[in-house]
Formats: C-alpha cells, structure tokens, sequence
C-alpha cells in the first residue's frame, strides 16, 4: 500500500490496482491536481460537508472521470446535491475488488466557530483494508471509546487552534497501530507554527510509545 498525503486531510491510498482519494480539500488546492496527482481514481471518499476536506470545484472536477466511485455521507449529499454521490454511514462495508473500506464512527469536535451551516451533524472514518495492511482516517474527530484496529492511523493534529494531545494519542493508541501520520495542520485561515505542533505532537505520540513520521505534502510511503 502506497499513502501519498497532500493538505490538511487528503490522502491518496494506492492498493491492489486501486486508486483511493479521500477528503481532497481547498487548502493548498492546486488547478492542476485533478488532472494530475488526482486523476484516474477510482474510489473517492468524502468524510463531512467542511470545505477543508471536500472542495467542490475538485469533487466536480474528480467524477467527471466515468469510472470513480464517490461515497459519503447524507449530509455532504444534502449540501452538494449537483455531485449525486453514493451514501455511506458508520457501519457500512464496501467491497471494492481486493480492497474493503469500512465507514466508521466519528465525533466531530465542537467550536463556536463551527455554528450555523457549517456545523457537522454527521462525520465518518474510513478504514482501507487491502488484506495486508489496514490505513485508518479518522476525520475530523475527538476520542471516543472504540475496538478499532489498524496499522496506519492519520491524526489530526490542530483542530481550532489546540494541538493533538494525550487522550488523542490514547485513542490512537488503542487501536494498535504500528506507525501514525499526523494530520491537518494546514488551514490557511489560521496559520500555525508548524515547529511547535511536531514539538507538542511528538511530546504526546512519544508518550504512548507510538512511532509516527509527518510527510510533507506530495510526499509517499510505503507500508
């Protein structure tokens, strides 16, 4: 399994002759990526309505292609009618030719900022299985108590301005993981300082003797 990361939230996951997009967003967003390092995809997934993870002008860009598969929640469905996606909640199994994606819970942190249209009422997680290896987004999301399990975990790492802390990386603990990907530090409406996030992630990841790399957008690894 190949994980490429961009901005914020976006990973492409390629598996089993398959290409995997999820949550491609507007921070960063380059024109070209559609037609580039997201093209030919064939399994877009969508984890809620904010922008940060789904960036209409690259959704319709995206499944123009006849071929791509694009799954999500009621609630993106609900706000961006136009895009006709395939409707996905917590529980649901997708069998996608030697790849399984699992639609799992997800508690999306609540801000005051958050209010009005683009509070999220629904979020999910996504767990690719390609039978080797397991790659968990988990979303926009607070800990929870879970029995999930992986071997990838992407974790977001700033969320309104407060930066991952002990009960996330016990969260991410739990689930068994043998490396976390930190995520979603990039919003350029509230630019962050980059150093002191790694400082205070590392601080939090290392205490639960978890192993975690940060990529660098366009940046791949294997696993």
């Amino acid at each position: 399994m190949k994980i490429t990361r961009f901005a914020q939230s976006c990973l492409r996951i390629e598996t089993k002759g398959k290409r995997i997009l999820i949550d491609p967003g507007y921070n960063l967003y380059d024109d070209s990526y559609p037609r580039n390092e997201w093209s030919d995809i064939d399994v877009l997934l969508v984890t809620h309505k904010h922008p940060d993870h789904c960036h209409l002008d690259a959704l319709r860009e995206i499944i123009k292609n006849p071929k791509t598969q694009f799954y999500t929640t009621q609630e993106v469905a609900d706000a961006y009618p136009e895009l006709n996606p395939k409707i996905v909640k917590a529980g649901d199994v997708l069998a996608l030719g030697g790849v399984t994606v699992e639609v799992v819970k997800a508690v999306h942190g609540w801000a005051q900022t958050s209010k009005g249209g683009i509070r999220i009422h629904e979020n999910v997680g996504y767990v690719v299985d390609d039978g080797v290896c397991r790659a968990y987004q988990t979303s926009d999301t607070v800990a929870f108590d879970h029995d999930l399990k992986c071997d990838v975990i992407f974790l977001p790492s700033v969320s309104y301005g407060k930066i991952l802390d002990g009960e996330m990386a016990v969260f991410a603990k739990k689930t068994g993981a043998r490396l976390v990907i930190p995520v979603h530090y990039e919003n350029q409406k509230n630019p962050i300082d980059f150093e002191r996030v790694k400082r205070q992630v590392g601080i939090a990841l290392g205490a639960q003797g978890l192993n975690y790399q940060f990529l660098r957008i366009g940046e791949g690894i294997t696993v």
